[in-house]
């Protein structure tokens, strides 16, 4: 029996599980309610692996789950998040259903599916006595905040995944041929804050230093930053600034987007943001943030677990995978960036992620899922090529 037909055998299952997840609210900034999906999580790995978890407590997020299969000291990890977009009250508004051969619902897509997917992989291996080698610990890490940028959760992804093998994201893959990601580029966050000289515009306006024309000044230069042959974005996305329109502006701020390929790129674009000076004089200048994310470049290495993935597919599993780049980042970027190989977009195919729109497709469900079983199975028997 192929590994699809061992997954479809599974789905009645796996659908009554993703229905129970997706009408389930789990906002990034909720504790009590994240907490509570934690604790669906954590049960529902334990009865469908056999496997062991480990709650790791946060004052602020809700718990991280480290959840283990196997015992040895070779790790392979799996990385994904149930953390949402939605705020409270999302999944009563608009719950899970089904239409037109696909599942639809605030995080089915993003990605509590891709989370399941990983449980009834491992599920698979352990029904059918394919366990990994005594030497491998398969480790399913779920975050619970990626959604804001994994704020507390940084430092525990990158301890995991030092010294692993390989790491498989769960995030959903590249529409519309649902490729595998082996590059991300990086992304960074500032706020630009302008103090300039308060005064009254009719009687004397001559005595003011406009922070909202020194800041508009500033979006020109920082837009000019941008550089689409190399990949380099950056956008200024929110401006805020004065009190009335018989005022010249003292305060005005903006906050800025940055997206890079390389590292390298990162660090000079960096610099010459930290680096800015006013056009105006008399009027002061102060950057906050910087890179939140480094880039997932694309290793030799990456590369040769996309190889596996992409035999798998086509030699055992009939369809096509291919690879692609995008602007989009994950936590795959922090373990990317520790230097352990990473293969991303490993979750549910479907679209709309972030969107009222957002859905999954059944028929993809099984597919996927079994290539994920049999790429831990291949890495943790030692295929590397």
């Amino acid at each position: 029996m192929s590994d699809v037909t061992l997954v479809e055998n599974y789905m009645p299952e796996l659908l009554r599980l993703l229905e129970e997840s997706v009408n389930m609210d789990s906002p990034s900034r909720h504790k009590a309610l994240c907490d509570r999906m934690a604790d669906w999580y954590e049960i529902q790995f334990r009865r469908l692996t056999g496997g062991t978890v480990t709650r790791l407590p946060h004052e602020v997020s809700g718990d991280r789950l480290l959840c283990e299969w196997g015992t040895g000291s070779r790790r392979i990890l799996l990385l994904g998040h149930y953390d949402t977009v939605w705020p409270e009250g999302e999944a009563s508004r608009r719950p899970y259903g089904v239409r037109d051969g696909r599942a639809l619902g605030p995080g089915v897509y993003d990605m509590k599916l891709g989370l399941l997917q990983a449980m009834f992989a491992l599920k698979l291996l352990g029904d059918e006595g394919r366990g990994t080698a005594e030497d491998v610990t398969v480790v399913l890490l779920i975050n619970s905040d990626e959604e804001i940028s994994s704020p507390s959760s940084r430092g525990l992804i990158e301890q995991t995944a030092r010294g692993c093998e390989a790491v498989f994201v769960l995030e959903p893959p590249m529409e519309p041929e649902g490729a595998l990601k082996t590059g991300r580029k990086g992304s960074g966050r500032y706020k630009l804050l302008v103090e300039g000289i308060a005064a009254h515009a009719g009687v004397d306006p001559s005595k003011g230093v406009s922070a909202i024309e020194e800041l508009a000044h500033q979006i020109q230069h920082l837009h000019g930053l941008t550089d689409y042959g190399i990949g380099t974005t950056v956008n200024v996305g929110i401006v805020h600034g004065g009190i009335g329109t018989n005022v010249v502006a003292d305060r005005a701020e903006a906050e800025i987007d940055v997206r890079v390929k390389t590292s390298a790129e990162a660090e000079r674009v960096h610099a010459l943001i930290a680096g800015i000076r006013p056009h105006l004089p008399g009027a002061r200048l102060r950057i906050e943030g910087g890179m939140m994310r480094p880039p997932m470049e694309r290793t030799d290495a990456i590369a040769r677990l996309y190889g596996i993935a992409r035999r798998i597919a086509a030699d055992e599993l009939g369809f096509e995978l291919g690879e692609t780049a995008t602007g989009g980042v994950s936590d795959g970027n922090f373990t990317a960036a520790c230097g352990v190989p990473t293969l991303d977009g490993l979750g549910a195919r479907g679209d709309f992620a972030h969107s009222p729109d957002e859905y999954v497709r059944l028929d993809e469900i099984a597919p996927r899922t079994a290539l994920l079983a049999r790429l831990i199975e291949t890495v943790a028997a030692g295929e590397r090529r």
